[in-house]
């Protein structure tokens, strides 16, 4: 007998896992529009879009609903992860599972994804893959635990990581390297880290110990995901406005109300401070529900998206880049500034490099529209066939 059986609880209905997908699907488009401003606004390599001294409006919203990307993306494979054991596969066979397409996700990064970025490898950057790519392994050895246990490590990785702030790789001599890895970003004399670890960890764990409540009848599913959801915005607006813990950048009055806003939101994602994830990850658990009963033409766009997660991101990475190349050299700049780019932007600064910020959202549509019928083929081909190679991809 099932747990399911044995607890009554109903199995994950298809609208269900609809719901994850469409949610994952609207987390890659809009990291799509933060990938395109990176290609094209000219203001990308020259000022932080977040500082409240220098930002605008239009500006700063851009960048920071970009923020819920990899929290929500990072949270869904964790929840994805215990629905694969739910729905078949025992312990074994899914930690055989996360391993292997943990390693396959980092060898991915390190050569397929940094080449797309730069298109050379001047060197290598760990970012998202990468920090999804190791905290499938290290959830490959939380799933030998009782779920409940695992939930508990995820929480105390969110909630606990910025007590290791003041710990720097400068006073760690030798094991400095591995500091960065696990927590502090920057180059660390062989990779330049953009994703430290150990809050990556604790999202996974958090959304695969989560993830009983799709056993749960709908109404209430949808109360404890709104009330998590809401208790995690509440917990932000009391830990930030009052500077208590979880930012490791206190925010501070600024000349008017919007700009107080610009620096009250303005929460370190490099690593994700506790902040910036109970103000992301509590919005995306309230969305949920709510996705559930999504229906119509805007549902269907996200589903399609959302069932070729990695196809699109590996995609629109040299989508993006290849148009920026082909406007670039349309309009006269050399091709060289645009090689590379990413370790070394000071030659595409220097070139006067840059569009405003519609051209932004007209290059992201052109991309979105692009890409949309080969996920949507890539999407049916994935359901129709049950290849094992196709789990990895």
């Amino acid at each position: 007998m099932t747990d399911a059986a044995a607890t009554g609880a109903e199995p994950p209905a298809k609208q269900r896992l609809a719901s994850i997908d469409m949610l994952r699907g609207a987390v890659i488009v809009l990291m799509a529009l933060d990938h395109v401003r990176d290609y094209f606004h000219d203001k990308a390599w020259i000022m932080d879009p977040l500082d409240p001294a220098k930002t605008d409006l239009a500006l700063y919203l851009t960048r920071w609903v970009t923020h819920f990307c990899a929290p929500t993306f990072v949270l869904l494979a964790g929840m994805s992860a215990f629905l694969q054991g739910y729905n078949g596969r025992d312990k074994k066979a899914l930690s055989w599972f996360l391993v292997s397409r943990g390693l396959w996700l980092v060898l991915l990064e390190l050569t397929l994804i940094n080449f797309g970025w730069n298109f050379n490898i001047p060197g290598f950057a760990l970012i998202i893959i990468w920090a999804i790519g190791v905290s499938m392994i290290a959830l490959a050895a939380l799933v030998w635990l009782p779920t409940r246990a695992v939930l508990a490590i995820g929480v105390a990785m969110i909630v606990l990581h910025n007590l290791l702030d003041p710990i720097n790789a400068g006073q760690l001599g030798e094991l400095g390297p591995w500091w960065m890895i696990l927590h502090q970003p920057g180059w660390n004399g062989f990779v330049f880290v953009s994703y430290p670890l150990i809050p990556w960890i604790g999202v996974m764990a958090f959304g695969y110990g989560l993830a009983p409540v799709f056993q749960m009848e709908p109404a209430r599913r949808a109360r404890i995901l709104t009330g998590l959801g809401l208790g995690m915005i509440v917990a932000f607006l009391l830990l930030r406005t009052f500077n208590i813990y979880g930012d490791p950048r206190p925010w501070s009055d600024q000349p008017g109300v919007l700009r107080d806003g610009f620096s009250l939101f303005n929460v370190a994602k490099y690593p994700p401070s506790l902040d910036y994830l109970l103000i992301t990850l509590g919005p995306a658990l309230l969305l949920l529900p709510h996705l559930e009963k999504a229906k119509g033409w805007f549902a269907d766009i996200l589903l399609v998206y959302g069932r070729a997660p990695l196809a699109f991101y590996v995609l629109h990475i040299f989508l993006g880049h290849a148009i920026m190349l082909g406007v670039g050299l349309a309009t006269g700049y050399p091709a060289q500034i645009f090689v590379g780019f990413m370790a070394n932007p000071q030659p595409l600064v220097e070139s006067g490099w840059g569009h405003p910020l519609w051209v932004v959202y007209l290059v992201w549509a052109i991309v979105l529209v692009l890409l949309y019928p080969v996920c949507r083929w890539w999407g049916a081909l994935k359901r129709r066939r049950r290849d094992w190679w196709l789990s990895y991809l």
